[in-house]
């Protein structure tokens, strides 16, 4: 479900700033509380053995630094309500356009469909598996990009392995990659898709895609 940012990340600042503010009204009672208790020790001390102020200055000194931890806290909160809210703006500004993200799903639409996928690693050998949801092999496409690092992209004409048309769909792509020693190399499988919306799920920017997957903002690969 699409929100509002602004309304969104008010909210979280609202909370986090009372939060801050609340933690230095009873951190300013305490220091109250610390003087009133030492002036009345002082003005009730015994002349002839009077207390050792070493105590009183390290009761100071970690009162200093809980108000300067409290003040830092609040400063971060801040900043991080700041970029919550710059997050939720580019966010907004994506919504209509095409991304690349991470994503094994492969969407067919008028016999044509397209994926891209990228190597952790060079390898000797890359496929790509093409299934059904229920795991049905339809495809395999051999002999493809072996270079590692870059994003490959790779076009499927909707054939099955007998050559026949598949009717469109969504369906699920697995990359496969082996080295020259015939070890496995990690791979990773992306997809084109629109923006139609946004939502945040624990102070996360997530996009949600035509395709019904809901990928993080900085997940992002490419912006058309």
């Amino acid at each position: 479900m699409a929100i509002d940012p602004l309304v969104g990340t008010g909210i979280a600042s609202g909370s986090q700033i009372s939060a801050a503010q609340g933690s230095l009204s009873e951190l300013g009672a305490d220091y109250q509380r610390f003087l009133t208790l030492l002036t009345a020790q002082i003005s009730n001390q015994d002349p002839l053995e009077p207390m050792d102020s070493t105590t009183f200055v390290s009761q100071l000194a970690q009162l200093s630094q809980v108000e300067q931890s409290v003040v830092t806290n609040s400063n971060l909160e801040g900043l991080s309500a700041q970029l919550t809210s710059v997050a939720a703006l580019a966010g907004v500004g994506m919504i209509g356009r095409t991304v690349t993200a991470p994503s094994d799903q492969l969407v067919l639409s008028d016999g044509a469909a397209e994926f891209q996928y990228r190597l952790g690693g060079a390898a000797e050998q890359v496929s790509a598996l093409i299934r059904t949801s229920d795991g049905v092999l339809l495809r395999e496409i051999a002999s493809l990009p072996t270079e590692a690092e870059s994003l490959h992209s790779v076009d499927w004409n909707g054939l099955d392995v007998d050559g026949l048309p598949v009717p469109d769909g969504t369906f699920f792509v697995e990359i496969r990659a082996l080295d020259a020693q015939g070890a496995a190399v990690n791979t990773a499988s992306y997809a084109r898709a629109q923006v139609t919306g946004m939502n945040f799920d624990g102070g996360t920017t997530n996009l949600a895609l035509a395709n019904g997957e809901l990928i993080q903002l900085g997940l992002v690969e490419t912006i058309e």
